[in-house]
């Protein structure tokens, strides 16, 4: 800004966007602005708009690469709402704005979008987007600006779904300059066809999306290029337009802060007008307010009060500005407060109103006194608008204060509006009375002076005296004035005390009375030399009478100075060993007093105390306990003289004991005992315990007086203990206080021996409840020798072994908590000599069965050992154990390993699995389990089972059979569905055996499937025998197969989960090399690239260490990728030692064909080539799922759930066990130089049986989701003979009657009718239909809409169209004539698919293809059923991975 022009700017611009240049001006004259405008909104600026594809043919993670690109290419430009502004849309099959041109006017708030840019999916249509853009983001509404370059960039991968030409057409047409970003497969014609020439400037084609970026810096340059070139065409354009200034310049409407500017309209297309103003004085700072052309008036708002200001108004045209027209306007004052008022005052505070003034931000308040020495003690306060009524407050009283108001608006205040008002002085009391006045004391009595009063000072004075005297008082409205002097006036004054100060005086006088003289002069006890004188006493404070007296008729007068004797001689507070003496003299001619006490029994000397003169009590100590004594005070006068005594009598306390004595908090080794203390003081307790029936001496304690519980620790267990509690006083003790306590008994109960025999016992007891564990000792009394074992203390027995036969054993069970053991409970019982039987004779060891001499397992048993089971219970449980086991044959590692644990509240492991190698060893540790006893909570003893058995070191081998056995008599305590679910789904084999109480529901959730194999249930132990041997037949059987159990569809099947084995889970992955985690055929289902040369492998002894099955399905879920190479690899296969092949299947990726081989029985390599149509399909990128099924005789291949075709073999023979199993190996691998191919896999199962490819669904693919029609159960009604066609030159039996049945409309889904596998030769879905025996009816074929583009194939519609195949007299012709049909790709339909006496109806072809031969099948009839037009939808068809079905999004 220079001095003398406000406007005159020195402007130095650089131009962000294209080549750098400076504009330079310096001269200072009118048109400065209008150079300043024109430059500053004719920078290079553009409105451009990018539009991306977000289809599902990009990908996820290539959609994170066209982000980082939009990132680069956003922050090439200077982006701002007067710069470049930048939208963006996104298309798919449905376009949408992401924002608009002016939705952003920062970069970094353009940035921040583009890095939250969502992922759309979906098809491919270009030309639908283009013209969404032109409609959309290129109009004013949307920030596109006139006069403005406009840009519009695409970015796609491939090659639209639409016709782009029209739509490209007219965005040029609109002068829309278009740049064309083609990303891999994108068509380079297409792109050509898009974009504005010349084509290699405006063109751009990648082969990647990783290498985008190598384009934005020569994309940015022409985009800048082309830029300057339209905005230098527009300037042109806007040549000749006519121009010029506005003109009327009228200010209105003019406020304190505001006011309004208009004008007439300037000549021509004006764009903006723009409003520049600024206070008239020097250095006021100009600003500015921008109209739209449109617009002829703008209200300056915020401007300063009482201000004059310098106008200008310029007209905006798209290439200049105008002159300007120039005016000024003064802004009004602010308005200021009217109506103060000071009302409601008091001494400390007053009140302020005022008229409310609009549009202001508040109002400031100041208040002062108007006293010079206060002058500084100015106040301050702020309140809002809304307030105008404000309390002034901690005012000085009697002070005249002015306040002033002022209205505020922002920081700027109005004029103010004063006032004065003077506060109150504080209120004196009022009516002050005088009453009791005596000869020295009276009784003032006012009225309270106020409520805010806090107190009273009262001033009072002698009339004819100096001395004031004074005393300060509360907030009373009384007092006694006392020790006044006789006959004397006083003045008084009364003063109130506030927080603020003191009041006025209130005054007034009184004078004392004069001292009255005794009362009642009486004469008494007359003799002939003396009498006695009497009188009573006029009023207190007397301390000393003068007694004269004479004779009546004359003679010498005599008098006596006569002294009080002391008043209200007490005796109290007695204690054991002391009294306290008090009393009352007001005296102050007393020196001292003189006590002496005495004992009334004379066992002691009388004894005295002095007290001085102005003390009245006395403590007498010590003394006797429980004795009265005489007490009495003599006063002792200043001249030596004593005064009249006067005497009391007081009696010590006794030595008195506590009492009430109570026991509490018994434990093992502890109690604690309270009493009630006595009501004298004591020294504190002696406390003396010592057992009951123990000799010796007792143990004691003393504790304070202010104590009167003590907690007696170290005690012995279950023993009664003597206590005495005595109370300990200075003068000696009490008698006792005595009761008794016994601690709890810390042992076992019901100790008792059972399975005794020659060699062992076992001992059971009653557990302790608070036990944490049991010493347990067997002691020979023949020869000493000891056995010591502790156990936990829940158990409730124990067995010893190696024993002498015919020897006296005595077992001692001592229980221990925490760091005691309580007393040994101890048994003595004699073992049997040889020829004495045991009690309970164990079965000798068992043969095996010979359904389990092949079993080879991990089998675990899981034993419930809760209170419930009783101890005769467990025992039996014990034998059954003992003859289950003992069915098996071999033991140990080369056979089954066998595990047991008991359950109750916790698992507890009595063995794992490798503990035993042998059955002897194994039953002899069955016989040794004892009974453990608890709660019922089974799913923690399953997960323990799992968590600690079926582990490596327990014993665990891979490639075998796991089996869990779990035996229970009741419902569970806790979950147990979690956890058995979970090793279902891992393959182990469970079954649950329930008895008694058990839950048959919680069985099932527990057991696998299904349940009729897997669940037994009996009512009681003694009812096992009944399903014991067909148990061991199932466990063993299971224990025996070469399969594993793998949990598909909800039923435990035998099989093999590849995929666990490999390591390709989540878990275990990332320690696999060459293997990554993406996603599968749906974003939520995770599948893993196998990466080049990744070789994943695994030694074939630990996958299958028994071989393969005789029959088996091999299950693939997979991708190929763009860089599978074209040469044959094996999705799978097996290799010897010297990786020669033995097993697998290869995909030839070149030849589209699908190759299964394997060793058969007598050793010849063979081989089964699949190349039928959908074979091929699998080779072009989609997920697909094969199935592999070999039979003994059959290898049959299944693609997506569709049966291909099938393939006579030999039976397999065995394969070597000591190579290793590989995925992905190329064929052409030899040696150490084996390499593999990449692709996607996501499912690898090999499933011990050949039905499992007719059972699966395949609802892992987006575009293969069935339905399956509902198929009520039909009666037979009138069924006729009628002729049946023939099913694989079968003829159907009786029980597939053919009656005519109705079809009703059945929509198809994914692109596919149902199949023959769907339907029967009436066209009735088969899935989940009950038997053959269902009879049919006559259903007439109605009018079915297709899905997805396909029409029903002749199979899927069963248009009863019998090929040729199908006329060998077989067929029931129906008279059905021939009408038009029309050709499919220039060919007309075969004789395959209609005979000469078919009609045939109109029917539209789909994708240009009629059905073919292919899709009539010979399980089809030819009764009366016309074929009606079939509408249907246009879709791609499935055979190539299109945006509208990508491989992992479903489309339905």
């Amino acid at each position: 800004y220079l001095e003398n022009d406000p406007f005159c700017i020195y402007v130095v611009v650089l131009d962000q966007i294209c080549t750098p240049k400076v504009l330079r001006y310096s001269r200072c004259h009118s048109w400065t602005v209008t150079l300043l405008i024109y430059i500053l909104w004719h920078i290079a600026i553009a409105d451009i708009v990018i539009l991306v594809d977000g289809s599902w043919s990009i990908g996820r993670l290539n959609f994170r690469l066209v982000r980082m690109f939009l990132e680069n290419l956003v922050s090439a430009f200077s982006v701002g709402i007067d710069q470049t502004r930048i939208g963006l849309a996104q298309y798919s099959g449905d376009p949408r704005i992401e924002w608009h041109l002016n939705a952003f006017t920062t970069k970094d708030a353009v940035l921040d979008a583009v890095k939250n840019l969502p992922y759309k999916g979906g098809n491919t249509l270009t030309g639908l987007a283009l013209t969404y853009i032109l409609e959309n983001s290129f109009k004013p509404e949307s920030g596109s600006r006139s006069g403005v370059p406009k840009v519009g960039i695409l970015i796609t991968d491939g090659k639209s779904q639409d016709d782009v030409i029209p739509p490209a057409q007219s965005l040029r047409d609109a002068g829309i300059e278009l740049f064309a970003i083609g990303v891999k497969n994108a068509d380079e014609n297409e792109l050509r066809a898009i974009a504005s020439e010349p084509d290699n400037t405006h063109v751009y084609n990648v082969a990647d999306f990783s290498i985008m970026s190598s384009i934005i810096e020569g994309l940015t340059q022409i985009v800048c290029e082309r830029v300057e070139e339209q905005d230098k065409e527009i300037k042109e354009s806007a040549g000749q337009e006519t121009q010029g200034a506005p003109q009327d310049l009228v200010t209105s409407e003019v406020t304190a802060r505001s006011f309004r500017v208009s004008w007439s309209h300037a000549p021509g297309s004006v764009e903006k007008y723009r409003v520049v103003f600024y206070p008239a004085t020097q250095g006021g700072r100009p600003e500015e307010a921008v109209v739209d052309g449109t617009e002829n008036y703008v209200v300056l708002r915020y401007l300063n009060s009482l201000t004059e200001y310098q106008l200008a108004v310029f007209a905006v045209y798209t290439s200049s500005a105008s002159e300007a027209l120039r005016g000024s306007e003064t802004t009004l004052a602010l308005p200021m407060v009217n109506g103060l008022e000071l009302y409601d005052v008091t001494h400390n505070t007053m009140r302020a109103r005022w008229s409310g003034v609009q549009g202001i931000s508040g109002y400031m308040v100041l208040y002062a006194p108007l006293t010079k020495d206060q002058a500084s003690d100015e106040k301050e306060m702020k309140v809002s608008d809304a307030v105008t009524d404000l309390q002034l407050e901690d005012l000085t009283p009697a002070t005249e204060y002015t306040v002033t108001v002022y209205a505020m608006y922002g920081e700027e205040a109005s004029d103010p509006m004063s006032s004065q008002q003077t506060t109150l002085p504080l209120s004196p009391p009022k009516n002050l009375v005088f009453s009791e006045v005596d000869h020295n004391s009276a009784k003032l009595s006012w009225e309270a002076a106020s409520r805010k009063v806090t107190g009273y000072r009262i001033m009072y004075v002698k009339t004819d005296g100096l001395k004031t005297d004074e005393v300060d008082v509360g907030p009373v409205t009384s007092w006694t004035l006392n020790d006044l002097t006789s006959a004397t006036e006083y003045e008084v004054a009364i003063f109130g005390i506030y927080d603020e100060g003191q009041s006025e005086a209130l005054s007034g006088s009184f004078t004392t009375d004069p001292v009255p003289g005794p009362l009642d002069l009486q004469a008494s006890e007359v003799t002939a030399e003396s009498f006695r004188v009497s009188w009573g006493h006029s009023a207190p404070g007397i301390v000393l009478y003068k007694l004269t007296w004479a004779p009546y008729d004359g003679g010498d007068t005599k008098e006596v100075m006569v002294r009080q004797a002391v008043r209200g001689l007490q005796v109290q507070e007695e204690t054991t060993y002391s009294l306290e003496v008090s009393w009352q003299l007001e005296d102050p001619k007393v020196d001292q007093y003189r006590v002496t006490y005495v004992s009334l029994t004379g066992d002691r000397n009388e004894e005295s105390v002095l007290v001085p003169g102005q003390q009245t009590t006395v403590l007498l100590q010590p003394l006797l306990s429980d004795t009265e004594h005489k007490v009495t005070v003599t006063p002792v006068y200043t001249d030596g003289q004593d005064g009249i005594s006067v005497s009391s009598v007081g009696r010590t306390l006794p030595l008195s004991a506590p009492s009430n004595l109570r026991v509490s908090e018994e434990w093992f080794s502890r109690f604690r005992i309270t009493w009630d203390t006595p009501p004298s003081p004591t020294l504190g307790f002696r406390v003396v315990y010592q057992p009951t029936s123990v000799p010796g001496s007792a143990l004691e304690t003393f504790v304070g007086d202010d104590v009167n519980t003590m907690l007696i620790l170290n005690l012995q267990s279950d023993t009664e203990y003597t206590v005495k509690v005595i109370s300990s006083y200075t003068t000696g003790s009490s008698q006792p206080l005595q009761g008794t306590a016994k601690t709890l008994y810390l042992g076992v109960t019901n100790l008792n021996t059972y399975q005794v025999m020659m060699s062992s016992m076992c001992v059971q007891w009653q557990p302790h409840r608070q036990a944490d564990l049991y010493r347990v000792v067997i002691e020979s009394l023949l020869n000493g020798q000891k056995q010591e074992v502790s156990v936990g203390g829940s158990a409730s027995r124990q067995c010893f072994y190696d024993l002498t036969p015919n020897s006296q054993y005595k077992i001692s069970v001592s229980t221990q908590l925490q760091d005691m053991e309580g007393p040994a409970v101890t048994t003595i019982t004699t073992t049997p000599t040889d020829t004495t039987p045991p009690r309970h004779p164990l079965p000798t060891i068992p043969p095996a069965k010979e359904v389990c001499k092949a079993a080879k397992a991990d089998l675990v048993f899981l034993v419930d050992g809760s209170w419930s089971i009783g101890d005769d219970n467990f025992q039996k449980i014990i034998r059954f154990l003992y003859s289950t086991t003992g069915s098996l044959d071999l033991i140990g590692p080369d056979g089954t390993q066998v595990a047991i644990a008991q359950f109750s509240d916790d698992a507890r492991t009595e063995f794992k699995l490798n503990s035993y190698a042998n059955k002897e060893t194994l039953l002899d540790a069955i016989r040794r389990i004892t009974y453990k006893g608890g709660n019922t909570k089974t799913g923690r003893a399953i997960k323990h089972v799992k968590e600690s058995i079926f582990t490596s070191e327990g014993g665990v081998r891979r490639g075998v059979p796991k089996v869990l056995v779990v035996l229970t008599d009741g419902r569970s305590q806790d979950d147990v569905n979690k956890v058995s679910k979970e090793m279902q789904m891992e393959g182990y084999i469970i079954f649950a055996i329930g008895f008694a109480d058990a839950d048959y529901g919680e069985l099932v959730n527990i057991a696998s499937k299904p349940s009729d194999r897997h669940v037994f249930f009996v009512d009681d132990l003694d009812a096992v025998k009944k399903i014991e041997e067909q148990l061991i037949t199932f466990v063993c059987e299971a224990a025996t197969a070469t399969c594993p159990s793998v949990l598909m569809r909800g039923n435990t099947m035998a099989g093999f989960r590849m995929m666990d084995m490999f390591g390709l889970v989540e878990k275990e992955y990332s320690n696999v090399e060459g293997v990554s985690l993406e996603p599968g055929s749906f974003n939520s289902f995770p599948c893993y690239r196998l990466h080049k040369d990744a070789l994943v492998s695994q030694p074939t002894k630990y996958l299958h260490p028994e071989g393969l099955p005789s029959d088996y399905t091999i299950t693939f879920l997979f991708r190929l990728l763009p860089d599978t190479p074209q040469e044959p690899f094996a999705l799978w296969e097996i290799l010897n030692k010297d990786n020669e092949p033995l097993v697998g299947v290869i995909l030839d990726n070149g030849g589209k064909t699908l190759t299964f081989f394997n060793y058969d029985y007598k050793g010849d390599f063979q081989t089964v080539t699949f190349d039928e149509p959908d074979i091929k399909k699998m080779f072009y990128g989609s997920f697909h799922k094969l199935h592999m099924a070999i039979s003994k005789t059959t290898a049959r291949v299944v693609v997506d759930c569709k049966v291909v075709g099938g393939k006579p073999i030999n039976a397999a023979g065995n394969i070597s066990i000591d190579g290793v199993e590989v995925l992905g190996r190329m064929v052409r691998s030899r040696g150490k130089r084996d390499n593999s191919a990449p692709f996607q896999i996501q499912m690898f199962d090999i499933i011990c049986s050949t039905s499992w490819a007719s059972r699966d669904k395949c609802c892992e693919l987006p575009g293969l989701v069935r339905t399956t029609a509902f198929k009520p159960t039909i009666q037979t009604i009138n069924r006729p003979t009628v002729n049946r066609p023939t099913v694989n030159n079968q003829q159907p039996t009786d029980q597939q009657s053919t009656t005519n049945r109705p079809i009703t409309n059945r929509p198809t889904v994914n692109n596919q009718q149902p199949t023959d596998q769907q339907t029967n030769n009436h066209g009735v879905p088969t899935t989940n239909r009950p038997t053959d025996q269902q009879s049919t009816t006559n259903r007439p074929i109605t009018n079915r809409p297709t899905v997805n583009n396909q029409q029903p194939t002749d199979q899927q519609t069963n248009s009863q169209q019998p090929t040729d195949q199908q006329t060998n007299n077989q067929q029931t012709n129906s008279q059905q004539p021939t009408t038009n049909r029309p050709t499919v790709n220039n060919q007309q339909t075969n004789n395959q698919q209609t005979n000469s006496q078919q009609p045939t109806t109109n029917r539209p072809t789909v994708d240009n293809q009629q059905p073919t031969d292919q899709q009539s099948t010979d399980q089809q009839s030819t009764t009366n059923r016309p074929i009606t037009n079939r509408p249907t939808v246009n879709r791609p068809t499935d055979q190539q991975p299109t945006d509208q079905q990508p491989a992992d999004q479903p489309t339905i």
